[in-house]
């Protein structure tokens, strides 16, 4: 289904035609989503007034609407009441069938089923027994590691239950869970294993969680229970990546989708067999080597990823391709275990094309990032990306559980359990960032003032839906509607601000970022307000949306455009991010990203406007890029928003804001602007159009934000990683330009080559490779040539040759 302003358009003709029309009504049965011929079960029709009168009767909504990818989870349906001798069947993408209840209040239950992938996932329910599938809506199926621990059994001190049997780990261990969260006096305690099977990179390659075998049976549901692990016998003992899960005692053991409890994925230690518990290390460096052995007949993904940004401060700016790893997180203490002298780590967003591979980069307390080859808490790049990539469903993509397979699982066996570290750390070294090209940034704020990709900045205060910015490349669509502004004593302004963005890229998810008419920040998705209580981060189609407690959204597309999103006193603040491929491939109100300002203000007709255009010139150009409603991203559900800019003119030709505000040295807001604002003429211009200095702090504040953005994003030159010399070392782990790394030689050796190298301009490092020669060698050649008499030219000629070639000619042979 497309949502787009053709779509929105439609339903507003048939809402009159379904207002005049008597007869009968169409039904919503099967149809939620759609738009009928005298009524809608489009998400919209609630507001627009058009709902077909079965609407909320069949198109569900629920509580809670999201869990974990394993499933397990009971959800109510909400709007809904059924005969409660009904017998539900919940069915997932069509195909993944679960057994749903009725309860005494006639409220329906489904339980989510075990998937393999993450995001907005349809169901349907049936009340006859699976014949017909009447009722319809979406699950969101989230990353197991990003479902909140009340959801699941905790394994308390979950470091022991993964080094259990190794030297001084033994004991008892102790699983906990909220114990209201399954209905049943007692539970199963059951141990899953996880594989993937066939051909890497085939079409036979599957992922498949098994069960394994029951640990307890039928112990009460007090919501703690604790064990004293013995050895996995036969077969069992080969899974050493797997889970646990908690069931009532009432279901089959291993039955599927069934309410459950899960505990986080972890390393079975405990439950290894005994050839583990003899000799740890010895069966993990087994381990190792055959790891090591498959890793070299695989193909090499590190070819294709993406290299990591120079500094912290361009990783952290960059959010577009790369975002907060949350095993190591700066905004939460730098709490770093898997990297010991790292303060933050990210993660590239977007999995590899071609092999669904992953990128982490870390850094330092000084912004630097840390390379494996100088420390084990060096940023590792992943085989199997952490979050997945869609469409999911098949090795390595699944979320999470591929990752571990690959590259978490190997790390016990190498680095934990054994002490091969170094066979780890050469199938995952850590790009640098020789290769790496920041994106560029253009931003619009206040009254709006935009700053385009190439550095320009203008004010344009038109009222109405503009294109700011458009790609041939990806389809790329951003969208901006402004609302005139207001003044303290509730009169218009003579300016106007951003109320709305939406965006779009190829035939990804639409997203709409909005202020509602009670002024609070929404987030539509295809036209549906989500709600983000439950999860702040949610895998969508084409693109990752992301949500922080106060409300700064952040989309991150296919193609690592992102936009940023936040509400700022009152309107909107907007920042879009383009990786360098889109270089010529821009047009709209951002201007066209090239390096060159000559042609930011281009109409759609190709003309461009003088570097210096008036203010009256760019207000010409500005209304040019107005949007029509056939390409409309908005979402047109009120009757303000219909009126005002479905059937209004999308640039509206009656507005005419303030181009030059008068700064009135009798006006007592002057003062105080100019105590505020400083030199700052955005500040200044916001604060006298809209007479608040509320507004021209907020305009102040995103100012800033942005000079310190472009900052962050400038180029920075990378020489590359340089080693230290054999039988020496080196001091300096900065690879950038300007640095400097000193070399040293061990006692008993002398240093050739540079004692120093600088990281230049061009790239290159300055001097020559340095080299450690053992001080004795030449002494101890001419001790023997003494001794045994050989003075000959043809040996001091050898001589010679062997000095030269070691640079060390010692000037008491000539």
């Amino acid at each position: 289904m497309k949502f787009s302003g053709i779509i929105v358009s439609f339903s507003i003709l048939f809402t009159l035609t379904a207002l005049r029309n008597a007869g009968a009504q169409d039904s919503c049965s099967h149809q939620c989503g759609e738009l009928l011929s005298t009524c809608s079960c489009q998400v919209t029709c609630q507001s627009l007034g058009n709902c077909c009168p079965d609407y909320k009767e069949f198109c569900l909504q629920i509580s809670p609407y999201s869990g974990s990818l394993m499933g397990g989870k009971d959800f109510l349906i909400e709007n809904t009441a059924f005969n409660t001798s009904s017998v539900l069947t919940c069915r997932f993408k069509q195909e993944i069938k679960t057994s749903g209840y009725t309860a005494k209040d006639g409220k329906g239950h489904c339980i989510s089923p075990l998937l393999y992938e993450t995001g907005f996932i349809p169901f349907e329910v049936s009340i006859d027994d699976g014949r017909t599938f009447p009722y319809s809506g979406t699950w969101l199926s989230v990353h197991h590691s990003k479902v909140s621990d009340e959801e699941k059994c905790t394994l308390v001190n979950e470091t022991k239950w993964q080094y259990y049997g190794t030297p001084n780990t033994y004991g008892n261990l102790t699983l906990t869970w909220t114990h209201q969260a399954l209905a049943e006096t007692h539970v199963n305690v059951e141990v899953w294993g996880y594989h993937e099977t066939g051909d890497s990179y085939s079409e036979n390659w599957l992922a498949e969680w098994k069960y394994l075998y029951t640990l307890a049976r039928e112990i009460p549901n007090t919501g703690k229970f604790t064990f004293t692990p013995i050895p996995a016998e036969g077969n069992y003992s080969t899974w050493d990546f797997g889970i646990l899960r908690i069931t009532p005692s009432s279901y089959s053991d291993g039955q599927s989708n069934i309410p459950s409890l899960w505990s986080n994925e972890h390393a079975l230690a405990w439950h290894l067999g005994k050839d583990f518990r003899d000799d740890p290390n010895a069966w993990a460096t087994a381990k190792c080597m055959e790891w090591d052995r498959k890793e070299e007949k695989l193909p090499n993904f590190k070819e294709e990823i993406i290299d990591c940004p120079c500094t912290l401060a361009q990783a952290r700016a960059d959010t577009g391709r790369f975002h907060t790893d949350y095993g190591c997180n700066i905004e939460k203490g730098s709490v770093c275990t898997y990297h010991p002298g790292a303060v933050h780590c990210v993660r590239a967003i977007q999995a590899s094309p071609q092999y669904a591979a992953g990128q982490q980069c870390c850094y330092d307390s000084t912004g630097t990032q840390i390379l494996t080859h100088d420390s084990t808490g060096g940023s590792t790049p992943d085989r199997g990306h952490d979050w997945g990539s869609p469409p999911f469903l098949k090795p390595p993509r699944i979320p999470g559980f591929s990752h571990w397979l690959y590259d978490v699982i190997s790390f016990y066996y190498c680095c934990l359990w054994s002490g091969n570290c170094q066979f780890y750390m050469k199938r995952r070294p850590s790009s640098d960032c020789r290769t790496y090209r920041p994106p560029r940034a253009a931003s619009a704020f206040g009254d709006p003032h935009f700053f385009t990709f190439d550095g320009l900045n203008f004010t344009f205060n038109g009222l109405g839906e503009y294109l700011l910015v458009e790609s041939d490349l990806t389809s790329l669509r951003v969208q901006g509607r402004t609302q005139q502004g207001h003044l303290p004593n509730g009169t218009g302004a003579q300016g106007t601000g951003l109320s709305a963005v939406a965006m779009q890229e190829n035939n990804s998810d639409v997203i709409e970022v909005r202020y509602s008419e009670d002024l609070n920040l929404e987030v539509l998705l295809n036209q549906k307000v989500l709600n983000f209580s439950e999860q702040t981060w949610m895998d969508l189609k084409g693109l990752f949306l992301h949500s922080t407690p106060d409300q700064n959204i952040t989309v991150m597309f296919s193609s690592g455009c992102g936009v940023e999103i936040r509400g700022n006193g009152g309107f909107l603040t907007l920042t879009v991010l383009l990786p360098e491929k889109f270089m010529n491939h821009t047009q709209g109100l951002f201007g066209v990203m090239n390096g060159n300002t000559e042609d930011e203000y281009t109409f759609r007709n190709k003309t461009t406007l003088p570097v210096h255009a008036s203010p009256q010139q760019l207000f010409e150009f500005g209304a040019n890029w107005a949007i029509e409603n056939g390409t409309s991203l908005f979402t047109y559900d009120t009757e303000f928003l219909l009126n005002n800019f479905f059937y209004g003119e999308k640039h509206s030709a009656s507005f005419l804001p303030v181009f030059f505000p008068y700064e009135d040295p009798a006006d007592s807001l002057v003062e105080e602007m100019v105590s505020l604002c400083g030199s700052d003429p955005f500040c200044r211009f916001d604060v006298l159009t809209t007479r608040s200095l509320q507004v021209g702090n907020s305009t102040r504040l995103s100012h800033q934000n942005h000079k310190l953005l472009v900052e962050h994003l400038e180029p920075v030159i990378s020489c590359g990683w340089l080693d230290h010399p054999i039988n020496g070392t080196k001091n300096g782990t900065n690879y950038l330009l300007g640095s400097t790394i000193i070399f040293l030689c061990s006692q008993g050796y002398e240093l050739t080559g540079s004692k120093e190298r600088t990281c230049q301009a061009s790239g290159a490092w300055s001097g020559d490779t340095p080299s450690c020669i053992q001080k004795i060698a030449i002494e101890q050649l001419i001790l023997l040539g003494c001794v045994f008499g050989i003075v000959g030219v043809a040996v001091l000629a050898r001589l010679t040759f062997l000095c030269r070639k070691e640079r060390m000619l010692y000037s008491k042979w000539g």
